[in-house]
């Protein structure tokens, strides 16, 4: 199994391809954890879309991140390009819940991007963030 990871400022993309076995559990959840101070909250964006093929260590990967966010009080799994089985696992074990669904990468990456210059501008009252000029 590869896990590539991207680090974007509101969130880190997690790109797993090959085979997603016990083993590539144990490495997929040591990647995560390596990663997990990487953005506020955190928000982590799971690309599974290219494993060739996966037995339930892909529900413990996501289970794990789902304790630990709970535990530390917080952060947003969104999985991107799901496969229809993927999608089936999801509902059986009741994880799709707990999941936010997107379609690709980029556009879950531009649409957080969105959002957090909407929250940052909401705080400044509609303003612009501080040591940015904005036209009167």
């Amino acid at each position: 199994m590869r896990i590539e990871t991207i680090r974007h400022v509101h969130c880190t993309v997690l790109r797993a391809t090959g085979e997603l076995d016990h083993a590539g559990r144990v490495r997929f959840s040591a990647c995560i954890n390596a990663v997990w101070d990487w953005t506020q909250g955190p928000v982590l964006v799971f690309d599974l879309a290219d494993l060739d093929f996966y037995d339930s260590s892909v529900i413990g990967v996501l289970a794990m991140a789902m304790q630990r966010m709970e535990e530390e009080g917080g952060g947003r799994i969104i999985v991107v390009r799901p496969s229809a089985h993927l999608l089936s696992v999801l509902r059986l074990t009741d994880l799709l819940s707990h999941v936010e669904l997107r379609g690709s990468v980029d556009d879950t990456v531009a649409e957080l991007t969105l959002q957090s210059r909407a929250t940052a501008a909401a705080a400044h009252g509609g303003r612009a963030a501080a040591g940015r000029y904005q036209r009167p």
